[in-house]
């Protein structure tokens, strides 16, 4: 074991020469320069996009048409058209990406496997089944649960899905401590029959009340204003620090659950603050544009390419995932013949990646 953490040091120091640590307080921090400028490369990559998704529409605005309006300029009819119309849209997609990518980067590392996402491990497809029967039961003849609710709104219903998903799927996975692998194979079980009750909800309601959640099942943006971006931002903020808070430990876990015990990690009260807080951030993004597949599978993985880190970086998986689904978004609106939602083009990008990701695993057992 000392061979093996004396390779991964010796390892973290060729890879990256360059570093500066700063004290805070009780936290000491560690600023690495490839990685910092890597991130703020993602960072301007994001803000780009931004701009790029709001001058797209039927009445198009250069990105120096809306950088003016944001700082305050432009004219009524242009900062009608950015702040009313279109900003809230690219906040929300943004949002979205940035949850799923921290989603994303907090299962990997938890079951050390580039494999778990929220969408594999049932997570998604859990908030899905609770929001979906808040679109398509919540009338009057279906009872006292689905009234209460629709008093407390999408999001409170996605998040009891997410979260009663997490239960079903950390208790069966169980054995002594949580095993990535039986942790994955459970998670495509909850996966199937969270699915399987979906399409049950949708073949036994109303043909009206289908097409509306059909229409949120596939991931779209369309629609989004304001109202979804409040909840949104407040439940990103919150469980995004979170995450980055406990991604002091995520270095120790990594090494296996003995040894971050022996540094001193509390191994199964961070397993669980990470995984609800996974919970809490794909389920905040579910409520506000339906679930957009793969983004939390692709983007902890491009993060950890263009940083070459050996685990996903919290901050910088978040970004590449906001950039992928903004990315996306263009992309369905303004590249393709027909405006497609933004949740086609990720899954026709997460398809192939993951693909990829089996073949590369396969030929590093074979290998």
């Amino acid at each position: 074991m000392t061979t093996t953490l004396q390779r991964q040091v010796s390892g973290d120091h060729r890879t990256i020469p360059s570093r500066k640590s700063f004290r805070l307080g009780p936290v000491s921090l560690v600023l690495r320069a490839p990685m910092v400028i890597a991130t703020a490369l993602l960072g301007a990559l994001l803000f780009l996009l931004l701009c790029i998704n709001i001058g797209r529409g039927d009445f198009p605005l250069s990105i120096t048409a809306v950088v003016e309006v944001l700082l305050g300029g432009g004219t009524r009819m242009e900062r009608f058209i950015v702040m009313d119309l279109r900003l809230p849209r690219s906040l929300v997609g943004a949002l979205v990406g940035l949850s799923l990518g921290i989603a994303g980067a907090l299962t990997q590392s938890l079951t050390r496997n580039p494999l778990a996402s929220p969408d594999i491990l049932g997570i998604s497809a859990g908030a899905s089944v609770t929001a979906v029967a808040l679109i398509v039961l919540s009338g009057g003849t279906t009872g006292v649960v689905m009234s209460t609710l629709g008093l407390m709104g999408l999001p409170v219903a996605a998040l009891i899905g997410g979260i009663t998903a997490a239960v079903i799927l950390y208790a069966l996975a169980w054995k002594g401590g949580v095993d990535g692998f039986r942790l994955i194979l459970i998670g495509i079980a909850v996966t199937a029959i969270c699915q399987a009750l979906v399409y049950w909800m949708l073949i036994v309601s109303d043909i009206n009340d289908v097409a509306q959640a059909q229409a949120w099942l596939v991931g779209s943006l369309n629609g989004r204003d304001w109202r979804h971006f409040t909840p949104l931002l407040v439940t990103t903020t919150v469980f995004g620090a979170i995450a980055v808070g406990a991604s002091f430990s995520m270095g120790a876990l990594r090494l296996g659950n003995d040894t971050a015990q022996a540094l001193g990690v509390r191994l199964h009260r961070t397993q669980t603050i990470l995984l609800l807080t996974a919970v809490a951030l794909t389920a905040a993004s579910v409520s506000a544009a339906g679930p957009i597949g793969f983004v939390g599978l692709m983007a902890p993985q491009v993060a950890m390419r263009l940083l070459r880190t050996p685990t996903p970086p919290i901050l910088a998986s978040g970004l590449t995932g906001a950039c992928l689904v903004l990315a996306a978004d263009i992309t369905a609106r303004t590249l393709l013949p027909v405006e497609l939602p933004a949740g086609i083009v990720t899954a026709a990008l997460g398809g192939p990646f993951l693909l990829y990701l089996l073949i590369r695993a396969n030929r590093r057992v074979t290998g």
